[in-house]
């Protein structure tokens, strides 16, 4: 250890920095998600997804909850990368995988299951022998936040977890999905600090929404499409509906070169028809 480091140690997984200073120097997803799910720099989530640990919903009594930071699921290869809000407080909270043990997820992976891209059409519990194929899931908050609304601190905070798994994640990267505006949101800073150039002004969220982030010094050409959030309020009123995700992803999964996905197209850069979700 030499002096500089003596002086400015590392932060504690308590500590607001900890995600700063851990997240960029990982080398392998395996390190990143190792990190992460140690991570308690916001005080606010660290309680309630431990509160929610203790007391459980009725119907998972018998389930000891994961309570943690919830990591990426997919191979590291995936070419196409899918990115939520955060875990829910009874699915990715309580099974410690994304999307995972509620109806959100099982929408999603329904949609992920015509397409070839899962194994299986629904997600139990972490196992139960899902896997992906070239498609990756995260979100840039890793911990189930109090009335599915994290703040623009805890965000941030969290942010750096975000950025380092794409950065890992790069060279094969094709294509993001984004479900739904805050994950929109939250994601347009980290592509641009990650090294993509974004068109001025920033790209609105919508449902069809199709952006080519162009390749830089730094990046390959990557796409971004937009999604409403298979939420249960979405998928019930009919917001969202299956063939409308499906669409999506198959647009993705064509850009992502799994497969020759055929039907509906999304075309980059057109109006947005759907502006909210």
């Amino acid at each position: 250890m030499d002096e500089a480091e003596a002086e400015d140690p590392a932060p504690g997984a308590d500590d607001r920095g900890f995600p700063a200073y851990h997240a960029p120097r990982c080398s392998g997803l395996g390190e990143l998600d190792s990190l992460l799910t140690g991570c308690r720099a916001c005080p606010r989530l660290v309680a309630w997804r431990e509160e929610v640990a203790q007391v459980r919903r009725a119907a998972f009594q018998d389930w000891d909850y994961w309570a943690r930071p919830v990591p990426g699921f997919g191979p590291p290869d995936a070419t196409v990368v899918v990115v939520g809000l955060a875990p829910a407080a009874h699915g990715g909270n309580r099974t410690g995988r994304m999307f995972t043990g509620d109806a959100t997820g099982d929408f999603l992976f329904q949609a992920l299951h015509t397409l070839g891209l899962a194994s299986q059409p629904t997600s139990d519990h972490a196992g139960d022998g899902l896997t992906l194929h070239g498609v990756r899931l995260t979100s840039p908050v890793h911990c189930a936040p109090p009335a599915n609304r994290p703040t623009p601190l805890e965000r941030d905070t969290c942010r750096s977890w975000l950025a380092a798994e794409l950065d890992l994640l790069s060279p094969g990267l094709r294509a993001v999905v984004v479900l739904g505006g805050f994950g929109w949101q939250a994601l347009l800073p980290v592509l641009a600090e990650a090294g993509w150039r974004l068109p001025r002004p920033r790209p609105a969220f919508g449902h069809g929404a199709h952006v080519v982030l162009p390749a830089t010094e730094r990046r390959q050409e990557v796409h971004l499409l937009g999604s409403y959030h298979p939420s249960q309020r979405n998928t019930f009123t009919g917001r969202l509906t299956m063939p409308m995700l499906v669409d999506v992803l198959r647009e993705a999964a064509g850009i992502g070169g799994l497969g020759q996905p055929s039907g509906h197209t999304c075309r980059p850069e057109r109006p947005a028809r759907h502006p909210e979700g």
